[in-house]
């Protein structure tokens, strides 16, 4: 098969777009073009129409034509099929098929057709490639925008940490106890000594601040005058109560500096987060998988400064377990028990602190937490039958608002859904299955659907997310007890687990 040229172009036969791919002159590739719809004439219905010397092989779109022209020894089935192809990439990149969209996105189309047919001659590439190919994807810009990501994430957490440091020095300075002590931040590691101190005595300071008297309070602070006469509010207010007025206690502007606290959240709060980035391809083998997991502390009472967190490993996987530089590793190893290498010194005061990090990499045996095996086989009529198909792998997990996205391909595509579980919807060119509870009582689910034109090749990459309160890695808190003498300590727990990127390719 040698193609001698691909054209868009309205019926009239003027080209909008035009791609030569053979040694041949402007002006008998322009003949060529001229001649196309002389040869329209007469209401014919095919699909090609030849001439002495060449084939033309076209498609209609709405008011233009995919225009092929190619060699008669060509073979007219690979000539349909380039044509499907072809036919396909256009409203690919032109969301209308117009003449003004088709010269608008002339470059982007130039580029595809150079991506399906090289020197005459047909790729072995499917649409999803040639889209891929097109997009350019580089991986140094992606690593770019990882490193400036995560370089506008410390800043803003630095910005936090001084806006709470001076917070605290204007409270300080209120209340007449600020020193001029320029205290340092909670960032990476647990501070000096001093900022320990200081946070575990401005903390009881704030608490402290609402159950004060109000009269004290204002006492500070000249009062509001109301009236020409010079009446103060309070006199104002106890006038009224003589005359048998009920009188609500007004809220003072102090009392805002009170925390509202979370629900079910205690004095002693550990939450457990675990990221997943899993790879896998379509016969259900792990290309990639990376599971990273971080136990941060938060203590909102100075009573329990100093306590012993036990954690529990029964995860016979190789963890990677990593404390941090103020704990003392030595305990950890041998008791499990996460304590501060200085015993005298408490945990930082209303911080997340970082205080264990895992991680697990594998790749090939390994089972995912949840496998999903995607299954689609060419139809009639050139549609594909799609059967997918999910299961649980890990026992102990619940996931929650699981969603399965499947690309549909582009152009227009007929989807008929013949069997699901849970609920589904379209969103432009992605079909998104959702699963609103899997656990090991419902363990595995399908889906089937039809879609009228497509190839197996379309579906791919699938991509998978949820929310879970269950962690991956059987890691868990179980017990929290004060370091002087060991006496229990009721905390809460918070486990979250979530894939920050799950695809099967």
């Amino acid at each position: 098969m040698v193609l001698i040229a691909a054209t868009v172009c309205t019926k009239s036969g003027k080209a909008l777009v035009s791609r030569q791919f053979v040694e041949m002159t402007k002006a008998r590739i322009e003949g060529l073009l001229a001649a196309f719809p002389k040869l329209m004439t007469g209401g014919r219905q095919h699909t090609f129409v030849e001439t002495e010397s060449v084939r033309y092989v076209y498609q209609p779109l709405d008011k233009l034509y995919m225009l092929l022209i190619t060699t008669k020894a060509s073979n007219i089935l690979e000539d349909l099929e380039t044509l499907r192809l072809f036919s396909r990439v256009v409203p690919e990149y032109c969301t209308q098929l117009t003449e003004a969209e088709v010269l608008n996105q002339a470059f982007n189309l130039l580029f595809a057709f150079d991506e399906i047919v090289a020197l005459g001659y047909r790729e072995s590439v499917n649409l999803a490639q040639v889209r891929s190919f097109v997009e350019m994807d580089s991986h140094e810009e992606k690593i770019y925008q990882a490193v400036r990501q995560t370089q506008e994430r410390e800043a803003a957490n630095r910005m936090r940490e001084k806006a709470k440091e001076l917070q605290r020095e204007r409270l300080e300075a209120a209340k007449g106890r600020y020193t001029g002590a320029s205290h340092k931040s909670f960032g990476t590691g647990f501070g000096s000594s001093s900022m320990s101190s200081s946070a575990a005595s401005s903390e009881p300071m704030i608490e402290k601040i609402p159950t004060t008297p109000v009269k004290e309070i204002r006492s500070t602070r000249s009062a509001m005058k109301l009236g020409s006469r010079g009446t103060d509010a309070d006199s104002f207010v106890s006038r009224l109560q003589t005359e048998g007025e009920k009188i609500a206690p007004a809220p003072t502007a102090v009392a805002k500096v009170e925390k509202v606290p979370v629900a079910d959240q205690k004095d002693v709060h550990l939450r457990l987060e675990e990221r997943l980035n899993l790879t896998a391809g379509r016969d259900g083998d792990i290309q990639n998988f990376e599971l990273s997991g971080l136990l941060t502390l938060r203590i909102t009472n100075e009573l329990y400064g100093r306590i012993h967190v036990h954690v529990d490993n029964k995860d016979t996987r190789p963890l990677q377990l990593q404390t941090h530089p103020n704990v003392d590793k030595e305990a950890f190893r041998s008791e499990g028990v996460i304590r501060l290498k200085q015993a005298q010194r408490p945990f930082p005061m209303n911080s997340d602190v970082g205080v264990l990090k895992w991680r697990l990499a594998t790749a090939g045996d390994d089972r995912p937490p949840l496998s999903v095996n995607c299954w689609p086989s060419e139809g009639a009529n050139g549609g594909c039958d799609v059967n997918i198909e999910y299961e649980l792998e890990q026992d102990h997990l619940v996931l929650a608002d699981v969603n399965i996205n499947i690309p549909l391909p582009s152009g227009n595509t007929t989807l008929v859904v013949h069997q699901w579980e849970g609920s589904y919807s379209q969103k432009g060119r992605t079909l998104v299955w959702n699963i609103p509870f899997i656990n090991k009582q419902q363990k595995s689910g399908t889906l089937e659907f039809t879609v009228t034109p497509a190839i197996p090749n379309d579906f791919f990459p699938l991509t998978v997310s949820w929310t879970s309160e269950t962690s991956l890695a059987l890691l868990s808190s179980h017990k929290v007890v004060q370091a002087d003498d060991g006496t229990p300590v009721d905390f809460s727990q918070e486990i979250s687990f979530h894939p920050d990127k799950y695809e099967i390719v």
